[in-house]
Formats: structure tokens, sequence, C-alpha cells
């Protein structure tokens, strides 16, 4: 597996690279950072973390209203 880029809302969040048997986490976003540097099972795993992290109705700079 090679490095991936990571978005939630259209916007590239971070990457993922392999570790072991999963993957890294990379923050690229401040409202992601909390999840930098985790390891997960699989990509999934990380959009689901992700998804938990933010607030519903939660914004990321550079998306409209």
């Amino acid at each position: 597996m090679a490095k991936q880029v990571i978005e939630y809302a259209g916007i590239q969040v971070g990457i993922i690279v392999p570790d072991g048997a999963g993957v890294r986490f990379v923050a690229v976003k401040y409202e992601v950072y909390d999840l930098d540097e985790q390891r997960f099972a699989s990509a999934p795993d990380v959009l689901r973390a992700i998804h938990a992290l933010m607030a519903p109705g939660m914004k990321l700079p550079g998306r409209a209203a």
C-alpha cells in the first residue's frame, strides 16, 4: 500500500501511510490534529474516526457556508 490522501467534506485533511499491519494517520488540518500519528487497522477506520471527531455542522476553512 502506498501513501493515500484522506479527505473530509472535499478537503484534504491528512494522509495515511503503511505502518505494520495497519496505517498511521498524519494530519494536515488543525481540525483533525487530535488524530495525528494514531494507528488504525484500515483507511475506513480513519474516516470513521474523523467523522466521529468532527462536530455536527463544523466547517473546515475554505468551505462555503
